[in-house]
């Protein structure tokens, strides 16, 4: 009976431990989840696009910096490999656009590049801070 004791009381910790664990997960991502639906709007941009693009100017990453991207044509940053489809567009990026193409860069022009790894972010006011974030912090001097 002491052999069937002790594999019950291993059995117990090894569920205590599994349940602290999963709990400690949760908890993590309960504060990442808390720190990114913040109204900051730098770290909405960071926590959806820094991964891609850059907001400084001339500096290109996967996707072509976003420093003056609102008010810009699409497809027109110096040194970027845009796809034509993005070139050929036509489009200017203004608030209304950028909301459409953050949603789902897809639906707003068929055959882009970033649509291939981005499929669009759902939840409208982290696009509404990215979209604010663009607008105001892009032209600030320290972005040159």
């Amino acid at each position: 009976m002491k052999k069937h004791t002790f594999i019950r009381s291993s059995v117990r910790q090894a569920v205590a431990v599994t349940a602290f664990v999963a709990c400690a997960g949760l908890a993590g991502t309960a504060a990442v989840a808390q720190s990114v639906s913040n109204d900051d709007p730098e770290l909405a941009f960071n926590g959806h696009c820094r991964e891609c693009h850059a907001f400084d100017k001339d500096d290109n990453r996967i996707g072509p910096t976003l420093y003056g991207v609102v008010g810009r044509k699409a497809g027109t940053v110096p040194g970027f490999a845009y796809s034509d489809s993005v070139k050929d567009s036509g489009i200017t990026w203004d608030e209304k656009t950028l909301d459409q193409w953050i949603k789902n860069p897809n639906a707003v022009i068929p055959g882009n590049n970033m649509g291939v790894i981005f499929s669009g972010l759902p939840d409208a006011q982290e696009r509404a801070k990215i979209i604010a974030f663009l607008k105001s912090d892009t032209k600030k001097p320290g972005s040159q």
